[in-house]
């Protein structure tokens, strides 16, 4: 936790003082136990001697000693610097005024060292800063409330920062980052499955006797047919494993692995599109994708087709590529040879499931039933026997278990049962299916698909900056505010834009990979405020003007994301 230490204030227990921690800027001023309890009093105290002239009237500040030995130097703004007014001659003598950081003006009377809102020319308080800033006990924004007890305020240099008024504590970090609603769920980080994955990297196959690389040219309006035309007809399956050349006709763009996330990403959108009837959504939602077992009544081609998408789906683990697409928990487990159990349907379809579950769990002798299934097909009910003579064979408490088995190996097995096997048959041209028999099938999924809540507290944790931004930069802090506005949706095209895929590697942002190997999410300084923010996708960077609002940041990033179909200033 040394890294947000280094960035986080401490206020001391002892009223009189405030201290902060090693943040290479200047020390907080003296604070009176009554101003601190008190959100209407200003922000700062100052001690300052009789003699101070209207015509220099900051703050004496009352420096904390850091753990280095050395004073923080003045020449730095604090957290409590105010600015100076112009109107001071016509104060009392010993009395100045200064602008507080929420932009309302206080008054200080030098001779008894002591700062009010209230004007001793008029006896009346100044007013209250501009009501769509306020500084809020509560503040409010597109991210809701802060958590009960804190504060926003914001510094002279315009960052902002948090006051934990139950700890007495300030920090640079948002406290809702910690709250999942709006930060997204923490990665399940799993060792072994890294260790897995490592094995099976170590030992896939390497092509040999081939060229050192395979060109792939697609059109974007015609990406499926373009790929299945090129990919299918290999014969000499180690082309498939030798690296990957991808280019867009048309376009302008190297390949340095931020083009081949894109294709791998644009190809999977249109492969598993149910328009094209290879594939369909689970009865539970419409995200989840199963086989459709009338496949071929959609496309003669269609054992053909799969074969191609089992070896796109092996190049992409081959690759260490992700497809945009998750499957349901079977389609895994078919993949892996392994049995599928009840509680596997209960995620696919939980009518179905819960009706078998009650046979499990009761006698079914009073329910009529038989070893045969009715199955609607194109609007018409046709009966399919689980076994041979099954319309004759009455299901009993005796004989329940057998009837269950066969309704799971009938739902979702033997109705796609060629669509499978072409499948495999495909990934396995590229990665041997014995490879992947280490993983469980939560892990294959992951292996395959990425993961679907995006954690924007650990992608924040593994972002690098570069040129003049730093983790305390406005820019940056607004930055991160927009991506927690977004929702998951908007935080996976966000990555998408940057990085050429809309998914997180199993154990989060600190693997993300670029066209050298590693690389974590960037952001650098670039350009002015007239550009659009633009990206580099084979090194996972973000360039980002610095713009002066927060709202002129969001909208110039949406339209940027929203507006990007190629690769012209995004490579």
């Amino acid at each position: 936790m040394e890294h947000e230490f280094s960035r986080r204030f401490h206020i001391s227990v002892d009223d009189s003082e405030v201290t902060r921690g090693a943040d290479n800027t200047a020390g907080l001023n003296r604070i009176d136990s009554s101003q601190r309890r008190n959100p209407q009093q200003p922000a700062t105290t100052v001690a300052a001697s009789s003699n101070h002239s209207s015509s220099n009237s900051s703050a004496t500040s009352t420096h904390s000693v850091h753990s280095n030995g050395r004073i923080p130097s003045t020449s730095h703004t604090t957290v409590g610097q105010t600015k100076s007014t112009s109107n001071d001659e016509s104060l009392p003598k010993g009395w100045t005024s200064q602008v507080a950081p929420n932009g309302r003006v206080f008054f200080i009377d030098h001779l008894n060292k002591q700062t009010t809102w209230i004007d001793p020319r008029s006896g009346m308080p100044s007013s209250p800063p501009n009501q769509r800033h306020p500084t809020n006990w509560r503040h409010e924004d597109e991210l809701g409330p802060l958590p009960e007890g804190w504060e926003q305020r914001v510094h002279t240099d315009g960052r902002t920062f948090f006051i934990d008024h139950k700890k007495r504590t300030t920090t640079w970090e948002d406290p809702r980052l910690l709250n999942p609603a709006i930060a997204g769920k923490a990665i399940p980080y799993s060792r072994d499955y890294k260790q897995k994955y490592e094995y099976l990297k170590t030992n896939l196959p390497r092509p040999t006797n081939v060229p050192n690389k395979f060109d792939i040219k697609v059109k974007r309006n015609n990406i499926l047919e373009d790929a299945f035309a090129i990919i299918s007809h290999v014969n000499r399956v180690d082309l498939l494993r030798t690296k990957l050349w991808i280019e867009f006709e048309g376009e302008v763009g190297l390949d340095y692995g931020g083009v081949g996330r894109e294709f791998f990403y644009l190809l999977s959108k249109e492969m598993f599109n149910p328009y094209y009837g290879l594939f369909e959504y689970s009865a539970t939602d419409n995200y989840t994708l199963q086989i459709n077992p009338y496949s071929g009544m959609c496309n003669e081609e269609h054992l053909r087709y799969f074969k191609f998408i089992g070896r796109v789906a092996g190049m992409a683990v081959y690759h260490g590529k992700l497809l945009d697409a998750f499957f349901i928990r079977p389609f895994y487990k078919m993949m892996l040879g392994k049995p599928i159990e009840l509680r596997d349907m209960e995620s696919v379809d939980s009518e179905y499931y819960n009706s078998l579950l009650w046979i499990k769990e009761n006698d079914p002798v009073d329910l009529d039933l038989t070893f045969c299934v009715d199955e609607e097909q194109f609007g018409q009910t046709t009966s399919h026997e689980l076994k041979p003579n099954g319309a004759n064979v009455p299901v009993t408490n005796e004989n329940k278990d057998e009837y269950i088995d066969l309704v799971i190996r009938w739902r979702f097995v033997e109705r796609i049962h060629p669509q499978m096997e072409a499948f495999r048959e495909g990934f396995n041209d590229v990665v041997p299916l014995s490879h992947i028999k280490i993983f469980d099938e939560n892990e294959l999924e992951l292996l395959m698909c990425g993961i679907v809540s995006i954690d924007v507290k650990d992608w924040k944790a593994n972002t690098i900056y570069k040129g003049e931004y730093h983790p305390n930069h406005i820019v940056i802090q607004w930055f991160w505010k927009v991506v927690l506005s977004f929702d998951n949706e908007m935080r996976a095209r966000l990555l998408q834009f940057v990085t050429g895929t809309s998914r997180v590697p199993m154990n989060g942002f600190k693997e993300l990979y670029g066209s050298n190997g590693p690389q974590l999410f960037t952001i650098e300084e670039w350009g002015d405020t007239k550009n659009y923010p633009r990206s580099h996708t084979c090194f996972n960077r973000l360039d980002l003007p610095p713009y002066k609002s927060y709202h002129e940041l969001r909208d110039k990033l949406i339209k940027a994301i929203e507006g990007t179909v190629g690769f012209a200033g995004v490579d």
